[in-house]
């Protein structure tokens, strides 16, 4: 299990340094100059100041070479600071902190509510093959993956907030106004754990340990219960970590349109109004935290799972 701790840690060290790297070079990918940039965001001369824009280079350090650049950017990244905002004048941190709690809850409620539907559904398709409820099962989750969610909001908001009135169609004010934008975020993803949650459960129901426990002289639903569901989630686990993950900083669409202020709707602001430290503040948190979720996830995966860390040839 060490030698298992070891390399995950050292392959999350490596990731996360690179991803920092990409992140700290975006404003030079962009082919502007960082200080015009920020000097713009300031004042509304567009002819500025060569005194000003030397000045600017010097105090921010962007005079120096790009690697001792790099190191002092990312000595302040962790600790939390990415700077001030162009466009609001406020820490990133603090916009960061407060986006990054909105998307959370809005994440946990909708990859629970998936999950919440596609286990029973994958668990019954798989102990009904090829009958009705099975094909039904499929018909639905096929149908949930192919509806993009930038038409499904749109139709949501006009049946239930325009006709009937029963859900806001925007804001992020009570418990109601997290309904539609969860249930929209949820779809695809149960629609993906209820396949592979029946995939997994069909191979548990035909092992040859369901049919000992069977012949034992349990019932089939207390021999899924007590040897079948835990082999059957561990795809879905690993499945969960890296929906949920994408789903912090992946449900731009949703944000925007239901005017949720998230990290999503914050990034995306951010890059249209060319707001460099708020984009690599955003991206690199986002990145950050969708792998080291991953991560945790490998490790959890391994307790259940001693096999895994055979294979990794930990053990």
């Amino acid at each position: 299990m060490v030698r298992f701790a070891v390399r995950r840690l050292l392959v999350l060290l490596i990731t996360l340094l690179a991803v920092s790297a990409a992140t700290f070079a975006i404003p030079y990918a962009s082919g502007g100059d960082p200080v015009r940039t920020i000097l713009r965001s300031r004042v509304s001369d567009q002819a500025l100041d060569p005194s000003a824009l030397a000045a600017l280079r010097s105090e921010l350090g962007l005079d120096r070479p790009i690697l001792i650049q790099y190191l002092n950017w990312l000595g302040r990244a962790l600790r939390g600071d990415f700077g001030m905002s162009f466009t609001s004048r406020t820490p990133v941190d603090q916009l960061l902190g407060s986006a990054l709690g909105v998307s959370t809850t809005l994440a946990v409620i909708a990859i629970g509510l998936a999950f919440l539907a596609a286990l029973p559904l994958g668990t019954l398709a798989a102990m009904r093959p090829g009958k009705r409820l099975d094909n039904g099962v499929t018909v639905l989750t096929q149908s949930f993956v192919a509806v993009p969610e930038y038409w499904l909001a749109p139709v949501l908001v006009l049946v239930f907030s325009r006709y009937l009135g029963w859900l806001p169609s925007a804001g992020w004010r009570d418990p109601t106004s997290i309904i539609l934008p969860a249930v929209v975020l949820a779809l695809r993803p149960m629609a993906y754990f209820a396949q592979v949650t029946r995939a997994a459960m069909s191979d548990v129901l035909a092992s040859p340990y369901m049919t000992a426990a069977r012949s034992r002289g349990l019932s089939g639903r207390q021999a899924l219960l007590r040897h079948g569901l835990r082999n059957a989630l561990l795809p879905v686990m690993t499945l969960f970590s890296l929906w949920f993950a994408g789903l912090l900083g992946g449900s731009v669409v949703v944000e925007v349109i239901f005017a949720i202020p998230g990290m999503g709707r914050l990034v995306y602001n951010a890059v249209i109004n060319h707001d460099i430290p708020l984009v690599q503040g955003g991206i690199l948190s986002i990145v950050a935290l969708a792998v080291l979720i991953t991560t945790a996830t490998d490790f959890l995966y391994a307790l259940i799972n001693p096999a895994v860390r055979v294979r990794d040839g930990a053990v």
